[in-house]
């Protein structure tokens, strides 16, 4: 009789996440050639997921484009997708499960309250919470409720309590270490709008996708800590995390969706061609000695982790020269 192997690695599986807040820009699709590479180098799969859990983001068309840019750029996922506006029942028991250990309360800090009481956090901008809402009595909560909605938090060890220094190692940049009670604070898991939270609904979404390895941007790596929290409190698997660099202007400033910076559809439009995009990208991060046009799948026989760089990459003229030299150039 053949012994099963119970030590044998799970089969990688990856994903896309967009936003549809906008067109995609070179940045994301950076994060999803990184994503594409990782997953199908290791003989894995890769699900899509459209990340439009927030109102503003419930764009259907702009959700299509993007998922239209990627297979342009010849990158496909296997599944139908996963739309995180039709997953709120998912969030919902998640939340009662958290409740019921008795780790959430109302937080009716207005975001103005928030930025004065405290500094942001290094890694991400985000405010350290000081639990100004953590001990209201009954009475107090009646009170405040009544005049405005209440967002959820959840309550993170102390800072003596070694279950809150978490440690989450990266594929590329080094390990991630914070103790939640002094680098974050109790964090939100559902907005006063009712709108859940970020890091609770990526990590429910994570595991009911099969995900076993996440990549994007290292703007990232500092809600990493949060949500391994968040996994080991719900009882679901750790994902394994790659935070890749950042594509920012010479200046410095990261590219966005808001400013159109390098987005796919001025790129089309200029007729660049995908495999020019494609190249650009892995020369930039270390994947090419030389910005050459080629396919994804041409990237897969020689990709490696180690190969990637960690620090950001400038937009700059030389990478724009590669990118928009004549034989990058449909037609």
């Amino acid at each position: 009789m053949e012994t099963l192997d119970t030590t044998a690695t799970p089969p990688t599986v990856g994903r896309f996440a967009p936003s549809p807040s906008g067109r995609m820009h070179l940045g994301n699709a950076l994060s999803a050639l990184l994503a594409w590479l990782g997953a199908r180098s290791a003989g894995g799969s890769i699900v899509m997921r459209v990340e439009d859990l927030d109102p503003r983001c419930q764009r259907p068309d702009v959700a299509q484009q993007l998922m239209e840019d990627l297979i342009w750029l010849g990158l496909d996922w296997d599944g139908d997708p996963v739309y995180q506006r039709q997953r709120t029942d998912a969030y919902e028991a998640a939340l009662a499960t958290l409740t019921e250990q008795g780790l959430t309360y109302p937080c009716f800090c207005t975001r103005a309250e928030l930025h004065t009481a405290s500094a942001p956090h290094a890694s991400d901008g985000t405010y350290v919470y000081a639990g100004t809402c953590r001990n209201l009595t009954p009475e107090q909560v009646a009170e405040k409720r009544a005049l405005r909605a209440p967002a959820l938090r959840l309550r993170v060890p102390e800072a003596s309590d070694s279950a809150g220094f978490i440690t989450v190692p990266d594929l590329i940049q080094p390990p991630c270490e914070q103790t939640l009670a002094t680098d974050v604070g109790d964090f939100l898991v559902r907005r006063s709008d009712g709108v859940f939270a970020y890091q609770l609904a990526v990590v429910v979404d994570d595991a009911a996708q099969g995900v076993t390895q996440v990549v994007r941007g290292r703007d990232l790596l500092g809600s990493a800590p949060r949500q391994r929290y968040l996994q080991r409190l719900l009882g679901l698997p750790e994902v394994d995390y790659a935070h890749v660099p950042l594509l920012v202007a010479p200046d410095g400033r990261r590219l966005s969706k808001r400013d159109r910076d390098l987005d796919l559809g001025a790129l089309r439009a200029e007729g660049v061609a995908p495999e020019a995009i494609v190249g650009a990208l892995a020369s930039a991060v270390g994947l090419l000695e030389k910005p050459e046009p080629l396919r994804p799948d041409e990237l897969l026989g020689g990709f490696a982790w180690s190969r990637v760089r960690h620090d950001d990459v400038v937009a700059d003229a030389d990478f724009m020269a590669g990118l928009l030299s004549p034989r990058a150039v449909i037609g």
